[in-house]
């Protein structure tokens, strides 16, 4: 088939572009043309590169018009983040695709209530991000359910994979934490390190758009976590990462309030977003109708994550 991927130079396209280069499909890769792949791979010399600016064509009104014309049979969207954005492609390439494949989050839940959340549970989204993703998949269900649109939406949590900066134990993306637990050093975390965080590996999510290709019939009008098997507490994490260097975890808790003053305002409010949403989706319905299977672990994407770093100079220990 023809694929056509918007954003495909990012962490997940990295590891897709491979993957539907291998599986024998013809591939359009469009991105802004500012940086390559995380990873180089061979694949990507048997792939029409375009570069677009989607911001400034949506404004111009004819993103549109630009991915119709490239007659694809699958349109894989990775970097849609408002509800006008899709509207717009929507209209473009009604009966004109086999497949649309859009990237959502497991942020469009909101803060979790019943854990581990499923995908039907009702929405409490908040902060401009996961409201809009929410609306993005609402719309595309609907168009899917009742206009019969071919769409399906794949939910990722954090990603992570070699050149990517984990969300860290402390709830950020300061990667001197994992320094800090390495060298077996105090670390304070916020509360009693008890709220959750849901990663997952890129190649895993990546994996998730080919099955959902390869199960056409049963992920049209659907919505899936794409996630690693499990969620895992702050402090549980913290004890993880310092074990791998054979240390054990020095942690101290402070109230969110006087924990925050320890911090940046920047760290302080990636930390409030993520415990705040203390995300724990399940996979069962992803299992079940499109055969995802992660191959990584919380844990074990984190960590080939972090020693990626380490061996980059980027994590000093």
């Amino acid at each position: 088939m023809r694929v056509v991927v918007i954003g495909a130079t990012g962490h997940v396209g990295t590891y897709l572009i491979p993957r539907l280069v291998e599986a024998g499909h013809e591939v359009i890769a469009l991105s802004r043309g500012q940086r390559g792949p995380y990873q180089p791979h061979a694949a990507w010399q048997r792939v029409q590169q375009i570069s677009i600016d989607r911001e400034a064509e949506e404004a111009a009104g004819t993103f549109g018009a630009r991915i119709r014309d490239l007659q694809a049979d699958v349109v894989i969207d990775m970097i849609c983040f408002t509800l006008a954005s899709a509207q717009h492609l929507v209209e473009a390439l009604r009966g004109q695709v086999q497949q649309f494949l859009h990237c959502g989050t497991i942020w469009a839940h909101g803060h979790s209530t019943v854990v581990p959340a499923v995908e039907e549970q009702p929405r409490q989204p908040f902060g401009e991000y996961g409201i809009q993703k929410a609306a993005i998949e609402a719309y595309l269900l609907n168009e899917a359910r009742r206009n019969g649109f071919p769409a399906a939406v794949l939910m990722p949590g954090h990603i992570v994979g070699p050149g990517w900066a984990p969300l860290n134990p402390a709830g950020h993306f300061n990667p001197e934490v994992f320094a800090v637990l390495a060298r077996g050093e105090a670390l304070c975390l916020p509360n009693l390190g008890l709220e959750t965080v849901h990663h997952v590996h890129a190649d895993d999510v990546a994996q998730s758009f080919m099955q959902a290709m390869a199960n056409w019939s049963t992920a049209c009008g659907e919505n899936f976590h794409v996630v690693s098997p499990a969620a895992i507490s702050l402090r549980g994490y913290a004890e993880a990462v310092a074990s791998w260097f054979g240390q054990p975890a020095r942690l101290t808790y402070l109230g969110w309030e006087q924990w925050r003053t320890t911090v940046p305002e920047e760290e302080a409010l990636a930390t409030w977003d993520h415990i705040a949403h203390s995300p724990n989706a399940s996979i069962a319905k992803a299992q079940r109708l499109i055969g995802y299977r992660p191959r990584y672990t919380s844990l074990q994407a984190i960590y080939e994550s972090v020693f990626d770093l380490i061996d980059r100079g980027v994590i000093t220990i």
